[in-house]
């Protein structure tokens, strides 16, 4: 053999060599990735440990009157620990699988009896220890699942098991009240925070705890422990300002008048005036199936023209300034005042072409607060809208919830300042508020001039202790004189008796407002597409103010004016408000009933005991009770008859409440159908016949 084959012959050798050499690395690491790769990938996850989260439970939010607005509610990730009962104890484990497979199914019913069995004898077979059996299981739930067989401990020949069961305990957040105050209440998420729960989060959420973890083949982590390392702080409680029924009425209210108008989104706001507390505030948009949601918060977001609401400040102005009196006369002519380059107009013909600064705003005259605003001010803009200014009208109201709007209040040195600013401005265009901030504004004038800042939360408890309290903020210990004030109160009386509000005012309690009716400008036609806000802000009773309240509804399509489309929100309200409130009735317990005393008091036919209970409570002592339920007495004054209920005789029920005439049949063995409401006028089976146990009667009411 020559040098040559020699030297081919070495190379293919080695190159075969390394060509086997090759495919056996390559089948190392097939058979290392395939075979046994699930066993290393095991090994490898068995040697991870950490030190994970703990979430700490949540405070809660509570209303005014201490109902839950939002709370934490424990949800439990259930899994199954295949390797709890030892492997030597197969016996044990087998005897028992079906028997829980046959609860689980029975109880979750989301699989058969026959999968639950596969899924765990599968699982022991391959030695898992965290199988999933079932997500978002409540805490009733789970001390139920704790009864079933291998998942609670137990004792077998004298050998003791622990459960097989691994509970992962979840925090979900829930809202008693659904839908009720939902976006003030809010949420909070990684870059949005919204209402009382994105404010407040910093308390809500308390302190995290640690646990150690292990992590199993599939990056599962499962706990070492039972207990965790560093328990979690459970977060503190927030006790917000919100009523639950003062929200829901208006919530309900605001709703129905927005189907009635038709309109794309509205808002109301009720406050206490003296604490500037917040007890309601609802926000609806007309969703696209038509329905109406809570989706934002216009409340305190949504800067817009005020309109007509606005002219209270135009007119404070000129009166704390003394240029005006309420019995000042000016000519607004046929309704038309021309300014340069644009006529302002009022909404209806005026009946006279004179009349009074008070007269002229309680019909919402444009044309005479125009014409008095720039006959005052038009070489000196600058005094009306420091005068605005110096009440804080340009600044933020620094809410305790995020997302409020800027207000924008013009100057003669804004750059978009016209000569048409001041008129516009004058009454209530060229400038941006939210309904809130209006709100302030009345509700200043209601507290005799103290402006205080909205509240919704006034206090933070942690296990029952307050850790902070929150009072009213004064943004403006007076914004004008007393003077003023008296003669601007009087006007908003008058809006309520004799003016654009006068359908609005209750024969039971004096209140004052002003109505608003605003063109909003569209972006891109301006104010041509003749899409308008209505508005209603007062304050009620107006002799002794308790309660601030101010409506917007936006692009509302049946009628526009806000007596006719906000004004109906504030007056039912403010009527469920009333008749709700038992400290705005406090002459009512002075009052006298039936002061000649010669008459019985009308009573439904009852209970001796309980009728004599009450009219004496009433003073009616002076009658022979028993001589009364005889009947021997004067009839017509009889206020109870007394009743012997057997089972199986229909008792006599006519003239009962429902209460009692429920009470009776019941007792008596039979069930009873209602119809109607009042007292029983009728009833289907006659009295003292002896029928059947559980026989039906049809009860008629009036």
């Amino acid at each position: 053999m020559n040098i040559r084959k020699t030297i081919l012959v070495r190379v293919y050798i080695a190159f075969g060599l390394m060509v086997f050499g090759a495919l056996a690395v390559f089948a190392k690491l097939v058979h290392l990735q395939y075979v046994d790769g699930g066993e290393w990938r095991a090994i490898a996850d068995s040697l991870t440990i950490q030190e994970r989260i703990v979430e700490a439970a949540r405070g809660n939010i509570y209303s005014n009157d201490g109902s839950l607005l939002a709370t934490s509610v424990p949800e439990y990730e259930l899994r199954f620990d295949a390797m709890a009962i030892p492997a030597e104890y197969d016996d044990v484990f087998n005897s028992k699988v079906d028997s829980l497979a046959f609860k689980l199914a029975g109880f979750f019913k989301d699989r058969s009896s026959r999968q639950y069995a596969a899924l765990l004898r599968e699982s022991r077979v391959r030695k898992r220890r965290y199988v999933l059996l079932k997500r978002a299981v409540s805490h009733q739930d789970l001390k139920i699942v704790k009864t079933f067989p291998l998942l609670s401990n137990f004792r077998e020949n004298r050998k003791r098991f622990s459960t097989s069961l691994v509970a992962v305990r979840q925090n979900k957040r829930i809202l008693p009240f659904t839908n009720l105050a939902a976006r003030t209440i809010g949420y909070k998420t990684d870059e949005v925070r919204v209402g009382l729960e994105g404010a407040y989060g910093d308390y809500i959420e308390g302190k995290s705890g640690v646990q150690m973890m292990q992590r199993i083949a599939g990056g599962v982590w499962v706990p070492l422990n039972r207990e965790v390392e560093v328990a979690p702080v459970d977060g503190s409680d927030i006790i917000s300002t919100i009523d639950v029924h003062i929200q829901d009425m208006a919530q309900r209210a605001l709703e129905k008048q927005l189907k009635i108008s038709d309109a794309d989104n509205g808002c109301v706001v009720l406050m206490e005036v003296q604490t500037g507390e917040v007890r309601a505030i609802a926000n609806f948009t007309k969703d696209k199936d038509g329905e109406y949601r809570e989706k934002y918060n216009y409340a305190i977001a949504q800067g817009a023209d005020p309109g007509s609401t606005f002219k209270l400040a135009s007119y404070m102005v000129a009166l704390d300034d003394g240029y005006i009196d309420t019995s000042s006369v000016v000519d607004i002519g046929n309704g038309t005042y021309k300014v340069p380059a644009h006529t302002i107009r009022d909404s209806h013909a005026p009946k006279k072409s004179k009349v009074t600064v008070k007269e002229a705003f309680e019909e919402s005259s444009n044309v005479a607060v125009t014409k008095l605003i720039n006959t005052y001010y038009g070489e000196q803009p600058a005094r009306f809208t420091s005068k605005l200014h110096s009440w804080g009208l340009n600044k933020p109201l620094g809410l305790q919830i995020p997302g409020e709007a800027h207000p924008i209040v013009k100057t003669p040195k804004s750059k978009s300042w016209s000569k048409l600013s001041l008129v516009q401005m004058s009454y209530g265009y060229e400038l941006k508020l939210t309904p809130l901030q209006t709100l302030v504004l009345y509700n200043a004038v209601a507290n005799n001039g103290k402006m205080v800042a909205p509240l919704f939360v006034k206090e933070i408890q942690h296990l029952g202790n307050t850790v902070q309290k929150f009072e009213a903020r004064v943004i403006n210990k007076q914004i004008v004189s007393k003077g003023t004030l008296s003669k601007i109160q009087g006007m908003l009386e008058g809006v309520m008796t004799e003016g654009t509000g006068k359908r609005l005012a209750s024969p039971l309690y004096t209140s004052a407002g002003k109505t608003g009716t605003a063109q909003m400008a569209d972006d891109s036609r301006g104010y041509g597409a003749r899409r308008y806000q209505s508005s209603f802000a007062g304050y009620f009773p107006a002799n002794n103010p308790k309660y601030s309240m101010i409506v917007v509804i936006r692009n509302p399509r049946n009628g526009y004016y806000g007596g006719s489309v906000a004004g109906p929100v504030f007056k039912e309200l403010a009527d469920m408000v009333y008749a709700n409130d038992l400290t705005l009735q406090g002459g009512f317990a002075h009052r006298k009933v039936n002061l000649a005393g010669e008459t019985m008091p009308l009573t439904l036919i009852g209970s001796k005991e309980a009728s004599t209970r009450v009219y004496e409570a009433l003073g009616y002592t002076r009658f022979n009770w028993n001589l009364l339920a005889q009947g021997t007495s004067d009839s017509t004054r009889a206020p109870f008859r007394e009743r012997n209920i057997k089972e199986g005789v229909v008792p006599d029920v006519v003239g009962m409440g429902l209460a009692d005439a429920l009470f009776a049949m019941e007792n008596a063995g039979f069930k009873a159908h209602i119809n109607g409401k009042g007292k029983v006028v009728e009833q289907s089976l006659i009295p003292g016949t002896k029928l059947k146990i559980g026989t039906k009667v049809a009860i008629q009411l009036n």
